[in-house]
């Protein structure tokens, strides 16, 4: 997914399947593609936002309305505690900075000291980036944005 302008879709996909999992018990598989081949209030592989994702699965019926949250922006401290339930949508830009280009999903957190605290982020780009799939993101950065911008714009879906 590299470069193909979905990471949008992965990422709202990845946060419901997650939820729906922790609550229900059920690991789901979304179709992505339905996402940016249906969703009209995103551009399909030309770039969505996770929110507008949300919204959509509302209209066609997949969750309420009241269904998901935004955390508040430049708030770690409510994301790490939304974190700590469910994975949750971010976006960062990559190189670091405010200019967001790119979503994520968060899917945890590591307070230690061993080079933390930090979130575990996964990217859509495939197993063979990052980490297999994932990196890490320092936490408790001084900027109010958090690192690369990851505290500005997070989203999850409540179920």
């Amino acid at each position: 997914m590299e470069h193909a302008g979905s990471c949008w879709a992965f990422s709202a996909a990845a946060s419901i399947e997650g939820i729906n999992k922790i609550v229900k018990g059920d690991l789901i598989s979304l179709s992505e593609q339905q996402l940016f081949a249906c969703d009209n209030n995103d551009d399909g592989c030309a770039g969505g936002l996770h929110y507008r994702a949300f919204s959509y699965v509302v209209s066609i019926g997949g969750i309420t309305t009241t269904a998901y949250e935004i955390v508040p922006a430049n708030n770690e401290k409510l994301l790490m505690n939304a974190v700590a339930n469910q994975p949750v949508c971010g976006i960062f830009d990559e190189p670091c900075g405010t200019n967001l280009n790119h979503e994520v999903t968060l899917v945890g957190y590591d307070t230690a000291d061993d080079g933390g605290p930090y979130w575990i982020a996964k990217n859509s780009w495939g197993e063979s980036w990052g980490e297999e799939g994932y990196i890490l993101l320092k936490k408790d950065v001084p900027e109010k944005e958090g690192q690369c911008g990851l505290a500005i714009r997070a989203a999850f879906p409540v179920i």
